[in-house]
């Protein structure tokens, strides 16, 4: 019988090697001497720009356009939160 559907020992070897290198640099902000991960920061600034937004919305009557509100504004944090991630983190 051949080697038919196995994954050789290199296989394996690289495939490790391509899951472990991405844990090299931890990209991270010193706040006050304590580490904290950028993606932190970018969530907590999606979730006020997302708040701000729905505060806009609902204040100039466009808060409907926005259906269902509980899937549109979690989307729009996420959008915002790797919006915010590009622009400000990636070098």
């Amino acid at each position: 019988m051949g080697r038919k559907g196995r994954i050789s020992r290199e296989g394996i070897l690289l495939l490790l090697t391509l899951v472990l290198s991405a844990c090299s640099n931890a990209p991270s902000v010193s706040v006050l001497g304590a580490y904290f991960p950028d993606w932190l920061f970018c969530i907590l600034g999606a979730v006020v720009v997302a708040f701000l937004l729905h505060a806009l919305l609902d204040r100039f009557g466009f808060g409907a356009w926005l259906v269902p509100p509980t899937l549109t504004y979690p989307v729009l944090t996420v959008l915002f939160a790797l919006s915010a991630w590009l622009l400000f983190f990636q070098s």
